[in-house]
């Protein structure tokens, strides 16, 4: 079983090792500091096994099980914390196991079990769930690396073929999501303009009827007007009027 172990403390990381070294079988393949350490070294290696703490800086623990949730394999995800009342949130993302700090052998041999059992039902698993708790960034993977792009960053999202564009402050990116499933999570912070587009909030500007007939968005950011679809005319002129 291939695992990657993801923790800012260095000892922390050490005893984990130490202890995985007691089971046969077992490879740690990488090691992270943060979440989005963690996030490269498993879209690199592709472990079975995630051992993740929560609190880490930049990315923490909860957000990057969320991403790890959409990765294909998804792997077993064990948080290992020194906190309990990230227990439920934990979960959410789709945790197999939370284990305390410090980590006793015994309970990490449980973990280790739960993963077995995850890795050879993962063919016949439906997709996690996504999590109650949106999450902050989208991540688009360049060449065999990652991006993080913060959704307060995006301007708008654009679906093309089997990819949405991620239209944001420092360019764009492709994502491999659906914008069905991206409207459903940040429903609170986008609107739809048209079927293949979703457009935040705060990036409208005004709405406005050109000479065909066509109507159009006018964003804060936009290089160019996006078209609206005559079904979403109404409901978009009620959104401008609140914002």
């Amino acid at each position: 079983m291939k695992v990657v172990i993801a923790d800012d403390e260095p000892l922390a990381r050490e005893r984990l090792r130490a202890l995985l070294a007691e089971h046969p079988g077992i490879e740690v393949v990488a090691e992270a500091e943060n979440g989005l350490d963690a996030l490269q070294a498993c879209s690199q290696h592709r472990p079975d096994m995630v051992l993740l703490d929560i609190a880490m800086p930049g990315v923490d623990g909860l957000e990057a099980a969320r991403h790890l949730a959409a990765f294909d394999p998804r792997p077993a995800v064990v948080f290992c914390t020194a906190y309990d009342e990230h227990a439920l949130s934990a979960f959410e993302a789709a945790a197999i196991d939370y284990l305390m700090k410090p980590i006793r052998a015994e309970r990490l041999a449980a973990a280790l079990e739960r993963a077995r059992t995850f890795i050879a039902g993962r063919e016949t698993q439906a997709p996690a769930s996504s999590s109650s708790q949106p999450r902050t960034h989208l991540c688009a993977r360049l060449r065999g690396s990652l991006r993080l792009i913060p959704v307060d960053e995006v301007h708008y999202l654009q679906a093309e073929e089997k990819y949405v564009v991620v239209h944001h402050a420092r360019g764009e990116d492709l994502i491999e999501e659906s914008l069905k499933s991206l409207e459903e999570e940040f429903g609170g912070r986008f609107v739809r303009i048209h079927r293949n587009c979703l457009v935040a909030r705060h990036e409208l500007v005004e709405i406005k009827r050109i000479g065909d007939g066509h109507v159009q968005a006018i964003l804060r950011h936009g290089k160019e007007p996006l078209e609206v679809s005559r079904r979403c005319v109404a409901g978009l002129r009620e959104t401008v009027k609140t914002l």
